[in-house]
């Protein structure tokens, strides 16, 4: 079997070292506990620092899922698994692999949105590497501290918008580190090649600069130009340091997370998950739920309630979806409305920014549906003369969608679509439930954050998830493997079409329009394979084959378990 990777993503198959006894134990790349056998403890000098008994992962395994059952809150189970992920590497990613489904949720939002919030207070061990502007000159040397020197993926925060929590100072660490988690667990992408990065330029949250425990930077937040050169000099010393490194841009604020996105898409591979990967996960919902309508995506009206990064990037892709299925831009321009804090966006409204600009309808759409935009037009007013086929909300306002609206959409399309993307879950505009109930069990689901099944008139509904870790772990891996000098929005298109058909018919027959989190590492691979398709078919990365992308991504895709430990004299 040819070797399609020539130096490995997927990490080291036997790892030597100069170093012996404590050092290997506390070291969560090498360390492996009670799973080190007799002879390798002799050799590397740990025979007697051990008990007696010689585990297998498996029972290590066990073990760890017995102790963070035993929790009585999500946060002890959160800090439970740090604490693993900082003494045992290896199998703090297998606990997490086989149970993704469990974890997840642990792991990710919403739990770790508590662990930022009360970073200074529970944090037992620093991941990453933090800049603050006292590094503005030395960057490059602070990166070259980071403990591992390949670094294939950065996911990097400025921490001012930390999910829905606004600006949680350096405690924002805690999502780089938290995706990056889901990158390996996710996608195998091996976790030296990985690197969470905070720019702690700062925080404007008066709990925090209050705070005498507060651990970050404690001043109010760069601005300006400051603040611009402060992140010219960091993709400056990424690119010096880390030439091979994607970036990952997570939590900035809305304004700021588009311009450094158009600043930076062409000069570096680089991506915004809350634009790009949000919208791609949410496109895909769309495309499957079209395989049980039988529907095409330019027969869609879609209508968004809300209008920051999320509904921005929605409406981009799902653009260049209808494009690509040879729509034309009159019938684009139709088919999608959008309401922010103020009302409808329209074309008559003064002093709407260039973003909400791109969501805004014109006065003759609204002429020929008979809506007045010089009145104050309501979502139920919409519904009624726009008969939307689908509904997509991402305010974080809970019972914003209303009974009155659902019905009345429900009256005119036999099977609305229904994505209330808000989290957590007491933030969702609605719930599945009501969902149902106000269709008359039509209506196909899908929501921001997890919720339980629902059964109506004997019938089971299974709500699937619209998480974005169905995209970006997938995406990585395939962009790290290809070695693109771009990701391009062709990219996120083709992830979304490859998640909308992964989707198992039982699946959409039960109303789930995405897969089981259980099978991430499936659907991660297979979005890798087509993203490095397209990158070699266009030029923008590596020439592999399409005969071979299957293996290669599979060579890249590192599995947590125990390799060979050897002294090296």
């Amino acid at each position: 079997m040819k070797n399609l990777i020539s130096d490995s993503l997927a990490g080291d198959r036997v790892i030597n070292t100069r170093k012996s006894g404590i050092w290997l134990l506390h070291n969560p790349s090498t360390n492996q506990g009670l799973a080190f056998g007799r002879e390798q403890r002799d050799e590397l000098h740990v025979r007697g620092m051990l008990p007696h008994a010689v585990s297998t992962i498996d029972d290590q395994v066990k073990l760890v899922l017995a102790q963070l059952r035993a929790k009585n809150s999500n946060l002890e189970k959160y800090i439970h698994l740090a604490s693993l992920q900082d003494r045992n590497e290896v199998l703090f990613y297998r606990v997490l692999v086989e149970n993704l489904s469990e974890l997840m949720p642990i792991v990710y939002t919403p739990t770790v949105g508590e662990a930022c919030q009360k970073f200074s207070h529970i944090v037992r061990s620093p991941r990453g590497i933090w800049l603050t502007p006292d590094d503005v000159d030395d960057m490059p040397s602070v990166l070259r501290n980071a403990p591992f020197q390949d670094i294939r993926l950065i996911v990097v925060t400025d921490n001012e918008r930390i999910l829905g929590l606004g600006d949680q100072g350096c405690g924002g660490m805690g999502i780089p580190v938290g995706k990056l988690a889901l990158y390996t667990g996710g996608a195998g992408i091996h976790p030296s090649k990985c690197l969470p990065i905070s720019l702690d330029v700062g925080t404007n949250n008066p709990n925090l600069l209050d705070d005498p425990l507060y651990l970050g930077y404690p001043h109010r937040r760069l601005q300006g130009r400051d603040y611009d050169d402060f992140i010219e000099s960091f993709v400056h010393a990424v690119k010096e340091v880390f030439p091979r490194a994607i970036i990952q841009w997570e939590d900035f604020q809305r304004d700021r997370a588009f311009a450094l996105l158009e600043a930076y898409r062409m000069r570096t591979p680089c991506f915004n998950d809350d634009i790009q990967g949000t919208a791609a996960v949410t496109a895909a919902g769309v495309l499957a739920a079209l395989r049980k309508t039988g529907q095409t995506m330019a027969e869609q009206r879609m209508l968004f309630i809300g209008a920051g990064e999320a509904c921005t990037g929605i409406v981009r892709l799902c653009s260049l979806l209808m494009r690509q299925d040879g729509a034309s831009e009159d019938t684009i321009r139709r088919s999608m409305m959008a309401f922010d804090s103020r009302g409808l966006l329209h074309d008559g409204r003064q002093r709407l920014d260039k973003y909400k600009a791109e969501l805004a309808v014109s006065k003759k759409v609204l002429d020929e549906l008979k809506l007045d935009a010089s009145k104050e037009l309501t979502p139920l007013d919409v519904i009624s003369a726009f008969k939307p086929t689908v509904l997509i909300g991402a305010t974080a306002q809970p019972g914003l969608f209303t009974e009155e609206m659902l019905r009345e959409m429900s009256k005119h399309v036999e099977q609305p679509l229904i994505m209330p993307l808000s989290n957590p879950n007491s933030k969702s505009e609605c719930s599945p439930s009501e969902a149902i109930r106000w269709t008359e069990g039509r209506a196909i689901v899908a929501t921001g954050s997890p919720f339980p099944d629902v059964e109506y008139e004997g019938k089971h509904h299974i709500i699937g998830q619209a998480n974005n870790v169905f995209i970006f772990p997938g995406l990585g891996l395939g962009a790290a493997v290809s070695e693109t000098t771009q990701i391009t929005d062709e990219m996120f298109a083709i992830a979304a079409r490859t998640l909308a058909n992964i989707v198992k018919p039982e699946r959409l027959e039960s109303g789930a329009i995405y897969p089981c989190q259980n099978d991430l590492r499936v659907v991660s691979q297979k979005i890798a394979c087509e993203v490095v398709k397209y990158a070699a078919a266009n030029n923008l990365g590596r020439h592999i084959s399409p005969e071979d992308t299957e293996e290669a991504v599979r060579q890249a895709s590192w599995y947590p378990n125990y390799v060979p430990v050897h002294r090296k004299l």
